[in-house]
C-alpha cells in the first residue's frame, strides 16, 4: 500500500481548475476567497483574461452585498495559466470542462500524467460517470464527482459524487473541503443524473413540453412554478440561466444512460440549441435578455 492515506486535509495548499467558463471561475473565485492558491487552467489566453475579469466583478458585487472580502487578496491568489502541466503544484484539481464524456477522459489521462500521484482529480459534471473518468486517470481511487451549482458563489450546495472506486479517505478529504469552501454537501451515487439533475431535467424538460404544446406562455408556466410550487424561479428561466446547451447535454446522458423515454429532450429544446438560443449567455433562449449594466433583464419572448 502506498503512503496516500497519509495525505491530511492540512496539506492541501494549491487547488487547480482546469476550464475557465462559468463555472470554472466561479470554482476559482470560491476557493480563492477561503484562501487557497488557485490554478486557474484554460488553453485559450482571452478567455482566461476575460475570467479574471468576471471574478473581479463578482467579487465588487459580493462586497456590495455586504460580503466581507478582499477584491485584490482574492485575485492575488487567482494565477491563470494556459500549461496543464503547471497542475503539478496542485494538490487537488477540478475539472470544469464542458460536457462532453471523450474529452474530459482525454482530460483525466493527462492530468494523471502531468498532477502529483496524491493528488485528488474531481469532475465538475454535472451527469457523467465519475466511474469512467476514474477508469481514464488510472487513479480511481483518487476521483470524485464534486458538483457545484450555477452561480458558484452565491448557490450553497455542492453534490459530491462517490464512484465505486473511489476511497473512503478522498471522500472525507473533498467533503472538509467543500465544508471549508462554506458548502452544504450531499452525497451521491455514480448514477445518471446525480440527485440534483435526476429530479431537475425531468421538471425543466416537461415544462419546455408544455411550452412547445401551447400549454402557457413561458411566463406564464414560471410563474405557475414560483407562485403554485413555492420555486425561487421558473424551470424556464432556469433553463436559460443554466444554458440550454448544458440542459439539452444533460437530457441526453440521462435518455441514453437510463434508457427510459421520459428523459427524451423535447424537439423545441434541440432546436433552440440548433439556432444558437442558449438562454442568458447568448443574450436569448426561453426569454429575451437586454444587457442593462452588470445585470441582463429578461423581457417576454415570443413565439
Amino acid at each position: 500500500m502506498d503512503d496516500w492515506s497519509l495525505m491530511q486535509f492540512e496539506d492541501i495548499k494549491s487547488i487547480g481548475v482546469v476550464g475557465a467558463g462559468q463555472m470554472g471561475r466561479g470554482i476559482a473565485q470560491v476557493c480563492a476567497t477561503a484562501g487557497y492558491q488557485v490554478l486557474l487552467v484554460d488553453v485559450d489566453e482571452p478567455l482566461l483574461a476575460a475570467a479574471v475579469s468576471k471574478i473581479r466583478a463578482s467579487l465588487d458585487r459580493a462586497i456590495e452585498r455586504g460580503v466581507q472580502c478582499q477584491t485584490e487578496d482574492v485575485l492575488a491568489r487567482i494565477q491563470p495559466v494556459v500549461q496543464i502541466d503547471r497542475l503539478c503544484d496542485a494538490q487537488v484539481v477540478i475539472e470544469a470542462i464542458p460536457e462532453d464524456l471523450a474529452r474530459k477522459q482525454v482530460l483525466f489521462g493527462e492530468l494523471n500524467r502531468h498532477c502529483q500521484p496524491h493528488a485528488i482529480l474531481a469532475s465538475n459534471t454535472s451527469s457523467i460517470s465519475i466511474t469512467k473518468l476514474g477508469a481514464a486517470s488510472s487513479r480511481p481511487d483518487r476521483v470524485l464527482g464534486v458538483h457545484f451549482m450555477n452561480p458558484v458563489p452565491v448557490m450553497r450546495l455542492v453534490e459530491i459524487v462517490q464512484g465505486p472506486e473511489t476511497s473512503q479517505h478522498t471522500l472525507q478529504m473533498v467533503l472538509e473541503l467543500s465544508r471549508r469552501l462554506g458548502k452544504v454537501s450531499v452525497v451521491s451515487k455514480d448514477v445518471p443524473g446525480f440527485i440534483v439533475n435526476r429530479v431537475l431535467m425531468p421538471m425543466i424538460n416537461e415544462a419546455v413540453f408544455a411550452l412547445e404544446d401551447g400549454v402557457a406562455s413561458a411566463e406564464d408556466i414560471d410563474l405557475a412554478m414560483t407562485t403554485g410550487a413555492n420555486h425561487p424561479v421558473g424551470p424556464l428561466a432556469l433553463a436559460d440561466r443554466i444554458g440550454l446547451d448544458t440542459v439539452l447535454a444533460i437530457c441526453e446522458v440521462l435518455s441514453q444512460d437510463l434508457g427510459d423515454p421520459k428523459f427524451r429532450p423535447c424537439p423545441m429544446l434541440r432546436r433552440y440549441v440548433d439556432l444558437g438560443w442558449l438562454g442568458r449567455k447568448t443574450g436569448r433562449g426561453f426569454y429575451l435578455y437586454e444587457a442593462s449594466g452588470a445585470r441582463q433583464e429578461a423581457t417576454s419572448h415570443k413565439k
